[in-house]
């Protein structure tokens, strides 16, 4: 049974989704401000957590940014009134995975959970040898190199820090070398689900992708094809 954490201060919203979940099979623990949410967070080991942003004691963007202090890996899902572009962005940039704006339909939330937890990296990963690291995990493009064991990047030599969006945007780069890809393939494969905002999420996270990897102008790797959208290619 997959473990849930819901981080939410309006009862009634607490209690249609928690109810929902569970007869869906999920276990859910509650919180109803951000403290106790992430001290929730801290204390188990849960797969999802969904989390508002409105919240007393801490709001959802500090929560979020705690959560990840400590836990890269579990899937953050928020779920807030706040569905302006400027909002969604500021969400996935302090470490969320995944954005559904109020009011929404149960049916919708239960894909994005679904989504999230078919993507999520499992809190134990298998040992695996050396070579395994280097032969399965290892991704290299031009001077780019991509450890998806440890989740070093670096280019040219130098280490790369980037956010869990922008390392999920620049898997999917890796993994489809040369070709064209549309924004609305980039929503679908690294968000998960199709998102109904236009192409801003995708151009401000592309802009953040470039500003790290792409820091001089003649060895550019991701392009924009006008009209199409973007493409890793070798400068």
């Amino acid at each position: 049974m997959k473990k849930i954490v819901l981080i939410e201060d309006e009862t009634s919203v607490v209690s249609f989704i928690k109810k929902g979940l569970q007869e869906k099979g999920y276990e859910v623990s509650v919180a109803f401000d951000g403290l106790t949410g992430v001290s929730l967070v801290q204390e188990n080991d849960f797969d999802l957590v969904i989390l508002d942003i409105m919240l007393p004691e801490m709001n959802g963007l500090d929560v979020c940014k705690e959560i990840r202090k400590t836990n890269k890996h579990v899937p953050i899902l928020f779920l807030t009134a706040l569905g302006s572009s400027e909002n969604i962005v500021l969400g996935l940039e302090s470490g969320g995975d995944d954005y559904l704006v109020k009011p929404f339909k149960f049916i919708e939330l239960v894909a994005r959970v679904k989504s999230l937890l078919r993507r999520s990296v499992p809190i134990t990963t298998p040992e695996i040898t050396e070579d395994e690291t280097f032969n399965e995990y290892l991704f290299q493009f031009s001077d780019l190199k991509v450890n998806d064991y440890t989740k070093k990047v670096t280019r040219a030599g130098e280490e790369i820090s980037l956010t869990t969006t922008e390392y999920k945007l620049l898997m999917y780069f890796l993994n489809n070398p040369e070709k064209v890809i549309s924004r609305a393939e980039i929503l679908d494969s690294v968000w998960g689900v199709n998102y109904e905002l236009g192409t801003n999420v995708v151009d401000v996270y592309v802009n953040y992708l470039r500003k790290k990897i792409d820091n001089q102008d003649d060895k550019k790797l991701i392009h924009t094809v006008i009209g199409m959208g973007y493409v890793l290619k070798k400068p």
